[in-house]
């Protein structure tokens, strides 16, 4: 299998960058499909499918600034440009398949590219995973601002929309409707004050994890994990994990395959032409006595195995 180096930029089946950061991956018929921002040219989200979690062939540009608009049932902004002509930015882009709609759901945090004032959630959706998905528009999730975001599927098909809110002082957990087109209630507000940023959740033997890190901009900070056993219930006080600077990344999504839990990470150049030298990192999570640690690696040991479905969240 293909060895993937941490903090290398990775190249795709045809020898170009990957450009996939702050997304996620999901497994559908067969292939993982690996969703991310693209911030080149008119382009938002890109989507590029494996079969080993490894080789990535590029798929699509599936929503840029030209994408098909249709508004849904919500009073939202449209258009994927500013009045002035100038892209907007669509960051960490999560997708869902909802199997009681067939269709492919994208949440994800939308701003202006300018000011970082809009703070709103952007949905999009599509009927295949690599196609053209239709752009829905953005809003503020029952008026409450929305920044770093993640989504998570229950084993029961309940979806949850978790994003950093009040200027990124709160988390906000919200239970979406049962399309995964809007929100239907705001569930939780966690850790309130603490400035938490890079959500991601997974769920490991009835108990709920969520990863988070502080905000320090584009410099790399301490990761923290807290566990419940609900989403909607209690959960505990953060605890660190890996080392100071989460081995120099900040959290994007977490893999699950089999057994297995993998944390995904960006390890960001920094903003305007660095963002570009952003790279990416796979560390291991494994429980030690009942507490959850990151295993340093300077290789990407996806551990892909022939026939093991995978669960992302």
């Amino acid at each position: 299998m293909k060895r993937l180096n941490n903090g290398e930029i990775w190249k795709d089946t045809d020898g170009n960058d990957i450009h996939a950061h702050g997304g996620c991956i999901i497994f559908h018929d067969g292939y993982y499909y690996w969703y991310g921002e693209d911030r080149r040219a008119d382009h938002y989200v890109s989507c590029y499918r494996s079969k080993d979690l490894a080789s990535w062939e590029f798929r699509n540009w599936i929503l840029g600034s030209g994408s098909q608009v249709k508004e849904y049932r919500v009073k939202t902004r449209l258009s994927l440009l500013n009045p002035d002509g100038t892209k907007v930015n669509i960051e960490r882009p999560k997708v869902l398949f909802n199997e009681k709609t067939g269709r492919f759901v994208m949440w994800a945090h939308f701003e202006n590219g300018k000011d970082y004032k809009d703070a709103q959630v952007a949905i999009a959706s599509c009927d295949t995973p690599d196609g053209n998905f239709t752009y829905h528009g953005s809003f503020n999730p029952y008026g409450f601002m929305s920044r770093d975001c993640t989504l998570f599927k229950d084993e029961d098909g309940t979806a949850y929309f978790i994003s950093a809110a009040r200027d990124n002082a709160d988390l906000h957990v919200y239970r979406l409707t049962d399309d995964y087109m809007n929100v239907d209630k705001l569930v939780n507000r966690l850790w309130q004050g603490e400035y938490r940023e890079a959500p991601a959740v997974f769920k490991h033997k009835n108990t709920y994890y969520m990863l988070s890190s502080y905000c320090t901009g584009w410099a790399p900070n301490q990761c923290k994990y807290a566990r419940a056993d609900r989403m909607d219930g209690k959960w505990s006080m953060l605890k660190d994990i890996g080392d100071e600077t989460t081995y120099d990344s900040q959290a994007a999504f977490v893999l699950t395959p089999g057994d297995r839990i993998f944390y995904f990470g960006d390890r960001w150049g920094g903003n305007g032409d660095k963002y570009f030298e952003s790279s990416y990192v796979v560390y291991e999570l494994a429980f030690k006595d009942e507490r959850l640690e990151m295993i340093f690696s300077e290789y990407a040991d996806i551990g892909w195995r022939e026939n093991n479905e995978l669960r992302s969240n």
